[in-house]
Formats: C-alpha cells, structure tokens, sequence
C-alpha cells in the first residue's frame, strides 16, 4: 500500500518525510482536520471536548491513511474522538494495572521482579483513544527532567535482580538522538541489565522517525529489541514497511502488540491479514490484548470470547508464528486468554487465573443485543465472594479460595 501524501497539497516530498515536521504540524483541531477527513458532527463535537478530558492531536501522515467520509475507517476509529468517550461507560479507571502503586520513583514501574517499565517521556505522536495511559499523555506532571531520569537509572542500577528494562512512555522515539544516547548509554553501563526493548508505535503512526541515524544509534547498544504497535491492515503502508525494514538491517528484533478493538480488528479475516502482513514486513506478532478497563473506552472494549474465537479460527489457517498470544494484562501479571487459564463467566465479569495460581475478575459485560461465537461456561463466585467491587477489579486471592 501506498503512503504517497495525495492530500498533503503542497507540501513537498522532503518535508513530509521529515518526522521533525510532522510532529510541529501535528493535527490539533477539527479545523486542520477538514484537509484530511470530513468530521462528522458528532466528531467535530468531541474534538471540541477531548480536551478537558483526553488530549487530542494526530500526525499528518496518520491522518493520510484515513478514509476522508467513513467515520467507521478503522485509522480513523483509533485517532478521532467520539462523543462515545463521554457517554456512560462501567468504569471511570485510568490506572486499570495500577501503575502508580509499583513506582518507586517518578515514572519507573517494577511490577514483575527482574524487569522495570520506564516511562521516560510522556509525549507521543498521535493520542490513541484507548491509550492505556491516557492519564499522563501529554500531561505536563509526566513529563521527566534529566534528574528524575537519572533518578530512575539509579534505582536501576541499585536493584540486580532488574535484568531487562523496557523504555516506554508515551512514546521514547519521540525524543533526539543525542538524549537517546544519554539514556541508552547509562543503562548499558549496569552490568545487570541484559536487554533493552523499546515500546514505540512510531513505525505506525510516524515512519519517518526511524531514520538511518536512529538505527545506527541503536545498533551500538545490542542486545536491543523494539516491540510495535500494529492494530489493522491499512497501517501496513510501504513507509511503514520501510521503515521495519531500517530496524531489521540493523540487527533490531521487532515484534508487535496489538489491541483488540472493536470495529476496527474483531474478527478473525481481518486478524489474519494483519498478522499476515506484519510477517511479510518481518515481524513476528507478539502479543494480541485485550482492551483495558479504561474509563470511555467501552465503544472499543469487546467480550472476551470474541478474541478466543479468533484465535481459535487463526490456529492451522495461518502460520504458526503469525499467530501471536491473546492475553490481559492485570496488575498481577498477564494472564493467557485461553480455556487453561480462563475459568468461566459469573454474569458480567470473566474469572481467570493469574500465572501465580490467583483468581482475577476482569470486568467484561456483553454488549446488548451483541451475537457471541460461543458462550463461556458459567461459573460461582470464590465463596468468601458476595458481590465483584464496580471499580473493574475482584482482588487477587489464592484459586483455591
């Protein structure tokens, strides 16, 4: 698929392919978005109030990949605001893996022992709607001053049992090569942090970052591997493809996440094609997760039992390792979405258990009038159980409970 910039009128080639241009005109209003798309009212509506409630912007070359009258687009679905995000949802939750309860300093999750999450900027390019941390996206509080980072690699450098140290945010590539380096080169002065992994969704949304200079920086800290942010097909663009194929020269890993969403990935041909693409652009889909319990995002949120249908229909219909694993991500840890694991529904919410023998209860109701592929087996609450808390949560307790 093409990435030429048919509606970027006259920007010239060379600017478009800037990623520093692209990140200074970055799409902020409804207005700026008319020369891309035509916003419905009820898109022009939200942009209007995302602000109060959920940043918004988008990149041009983001924008370009969307289908200019079909609020249905699945690039669009994923970027523009909806007056669906305000209507009433189950949940108000913006910390659903209580992030924030595993920091020991600004912006450093240690959630499972031997790794850290860093969150070591809080800019991104575009501001995805479900965005797992909408809470500090763009938020001025999380943003990092070079002694907070250096606070962090400290803490690193501290624990021995850290052995591999995920650099996240927001988005880490939005940064230059030269605080890149900064960073890259103090961890790879510890000598127990083994890898490095980088979560960007660049690829996607901002191919043009991922420049020879980039590589050639990254290539200097081996072992180093980049997880991506594919969710649907049309994001597979040539630029796209070019830019993987950048990382790949370079000996950089790339493996992909993507989040099932509704409307835009939830069933299983469009599953397969993407997955499918990303392995003819070299790489290898990872993980496949379930939408987290993110206030106004239940217009994206699908049953659980949808994503098992897909994978069941993805296995011996694709090669193997272009099906990736379905999973939740819960403050326990991520839990496969599979019969081993899940255990049945008790009405709204869909009891698991968790790698360590816990029993968690994501909130996951269907939809009115939603058609399901099957139905989960009923199941009793844990006896010392009465009711599931509406705040998204059964507290972790031993699966014998």
């Amino acid at each position: 698929m093409s990435s030429s910039p048919s509606r970027s009128g006259s920007v010239p080639r060379h600017k478009w392919t800037d990623w520093r241009w692209q990140m200074q005109n970055r799409i902020h209003s409804a207005e700026a978005l008319r020369k891309w798309i035509r916003p419905t009212d009820d898109e022009r509506a939200a942009i209007k109030r995302a602000g109060d409630a959920f940043r918004w912007n988008v990149t041009p070359y983001y924008a370009h990949l969307m289908a200019p009258d079909d609020p249905s687009c699945p690039v669009r679905r994923q970027a523009v605001p909806t007056m669906d995000e305000f209507g009433p949802d189950i949940v108000d939750e913006l910390d659903p893996l209580d992030e924030t309860g595993h920091e020991p300093v600004k912006n450093l999750i240690h959630n499972y022992e031997d790794r850290v999450a860093f969150c070591v900027t809080a800019e991104c390019a575009i501001y995805c709607r479900y965005c797992l941390r909408k809470r500090m996206v763009g938020d001025a509080e999380y943003f990092m001053r070079t002694d907070e980072h250096q606070a962090a690699i400290d803490y690193i450098a501290a624990h021995d049992e850290i052995r591999d140290v995920l650099l996240t945010g927001g988005d880490p590539l939005t940064f230059n090569e030269a605080n890149l380096e900064w960073l890259l080169s103090r961890l790879r002065a510890i000598d127990h942090v083994e890898l490095i992994r980088f979560g960007s969704r660049m690829p996607v949304k901002l191919p043009y970052r991922i420049t020879d200079d980039l590589c050639d920086l990254l290539a200097q800290y081996h072992p180093l591997w980049i997880n991506t942010h594919f969710n649907h097909p049309k994001e597979c663009t040539g630029d796209a493809a070019a830019a993987i194929g950048r990382l790949k020269d370079a000996g950089i890993p790339v493996g992909n996440q993507t989040v099932l969403l509704r409307g835009v990935n939830d069933d299983p041909d469009t599953m397969k094609a993407l997955n499918e693409g990303l392995v003819r652009m070299r790489v290898r889909p990872y993980y496949l997760y379930q939408a987290q319990i993110i206030g106004g995002t239940g217009h994206l949120r699908t049953p659980i039992e949808v994503g098992m249908h897909i994978m069941r229909q993805l296995r011996g219909r694709t090669s193997g390792f272009a099906i990736p694993d379905y999973v939740l991500d819960t403050p326990h840890g991520k839990v496969p979405l599979n019969r081993s694991y899940v255990k049945g529904r008790a009405g709204d919410h869909v009891l698991m258990e968790s790698y360590d023998g816990t029993l968690w209860a994501e909130p996951n109701p269907v939809p009115e009038g939603r058609d399901l592929p099957f139905r989960l087996p009923p199941v009793d609450l844990p006896p010392d159980v009465d009711t599931i808390p509406t705040n998204g949560s059964l507290e972790a307790r031993p699966a014998s409970a």
